[in-house]
């Protein structure tokens, strides 16, 4: 039997010393889950220290004190107001209005008077003021001029009972701190609160912005890609007839661009897709020429940082889906200009330019100013605006549309 108590003390270090490194190893994914799990503080645990009355509880029953019947009267009117005051200081209905001060000073009162009649034991009901003190009070100043003055009274009525030094400076001392850590405590709890608030905003402000992204990249990929699959189609359609060799090579051009808008398509859904200015550029001169439409285009100036490049590949799919669809158009012009800290990019057409704005009859048509100027537009305003940059559109000098991108030469303009 001695063997085994041996045994059992020898390997009790072992095991603390096991139980301290698995605190030590634990990281922070452990106390953010903890923390997470708390419950905000009602009041339930300070009433409990209710106990502390048990000592002037003890002097009335023993007669150590004049008019018992009196103190004891006082002591129970203590206890209620005690825990009326903590009920009100953490209840939802009462804790952001005046009734948890007023039930406070009301305690304050009770007890300063209990305090300078009996002495004793009474002095303890000091420390049980301050953790009301520390629950009801939201102002850290406010606390710190009532934890102050409910100290400053403990000392002196405990001067005023010649209870000697050392015992008034304790009492004085165990009063502050009583409300002060109640005070942390619950502080505490209010920072967590807000740290969860903070963090579910943040989710719901990521998912928002990640359904807008996907909405833009989504609109701005099908509508440009459908828009050349259908001009390319009524193109073979034409020349299918007369000229089956080029029918087939705009049918083959139909595959190659349905194909790349699956790979498009897919890496928009994943959030990895960048532009390309150049293969931009490439198809809006396929889909313009398809669509019989001349095309001018005019560079300028230095290379384009990677990502200005994938803003304004986006301005051309866009501007140029715009120009087949809905402008009518004989002849376009796209010109980029890089110099001076900035990037320029127009898209200009000769068609028949927005309409003048009118009401719409019931069951009527959108007008072509509305059109030219719906979704596509306004995500591509809200995008370059994001990278510091600006869009507008509207009628160009000698007739027809005008969209121009203006975006900084910076590196880390955001894509």
């Amino acid at each position: 039997m001695a063997s085994n108590e041996t045994l059992d003390d020898t390997r009790r270090p072992a095991a603390d010393a096991s139980c301290r490194r698995a605190w030590w190893k634990r990281g922070p994914a452990d106390f953010e889950q903890e923390i997470e799990h708390l419950k905000a503080p009602d009041g339930g645990a300070l009433i409990p220290w209710l106990l502390m009355v048990i000592g002037p509880g003890t002097d009335i029953l023993k007669g150590d004190v004049p008019l018992p019947w009196l103190a004891g009267a006082g002591l129970a009117a203590f206890c209620v107001l005690y825990v009326a005051t903590i009920r009100t200081a953490f209840g939802e209905r009462w804790k952001r209005g005046p009734v948890p001060y007023q039930l406070l000073w009301t305690l304050a009162g009770l007890t300063l008077a209990l305090a300078i009649g009996y002495g004793g034991n009474f002095m303890l009901l000091f420390v049980l003021v301050s953790l009301c003190a520390g629950s009801a009070s939201r102002s850290r100043r406010h606390l710190g001029l009532v934890l102050m003055l409910l100290s400053a009274s403990a000392g002196i009525v405990s001067g005023m009972h010649h209870e000697g030094f050392w015992s008034t400076a304790s009492l004085a001392y165990g009063t502050f701190l009583s409300g002060f850590v109640v005070s942390v405590i619950i502080m505490l709890f209010q920072a967590v609160a807000q740290l969860k608030s903070t963090r579910q905003e943040l989710a719901r402000n990521a998912v928002a912005e990640e359904r807008l992204r996907f909405s833009r990249d989504l609109h701005d990929l099908l509508g440009h890609t459908l828009s050349v699959v259908v001009v390319k189609a009524e193109a073979a359609r034409r020349i299918a007839g007369r000229d089956l060799d080029a029918a087939l090579t705009q049918v083959g051009d139909i595959e190659a661009v349905g194909r790349q808008a699956l790979t498009e398509i897919r890496e928009a859904v994943t959030g990895y897709r960048e532009g390309s200015l150049a293969t931009e550029l490439d198809r809006a001169r396929s889909a313009l020429a398809a669509s019989d439409i001349e095309v001018v285009l005019h560079e300028s100036g230095p290379p384009l940082p990677p990502q200005t490049e994938a803003l304004l590949g986006w301005v051309v799919r866009e501007g140029v889906t715009n120009v087949v669809r809905h402008s009518g158009a004989s002849r376009a012009r796209i010109e980029l200009h890089a110099a001076e800290g900035q990037a320029r990019l127009t898209i200009t057409d000769n068609g028949r330019g927005p309409a003048a704005p009118a009401p719409r009859a019931a069951g009527g048509t959108a007008t072509l100013e509305s059109t030219r100027t719906g979704t596509g537009l306004r995500g591509l305003t809200e995008r370059l605006a994001a990278a510091g940059g600006s869009l507008t559109t509207g009628p160009a000098t000698a007739g027809g549309f005008r969209v121009t991108a203006v975006l900084p030469l910076g590196e880390d303009t955001p894509a």
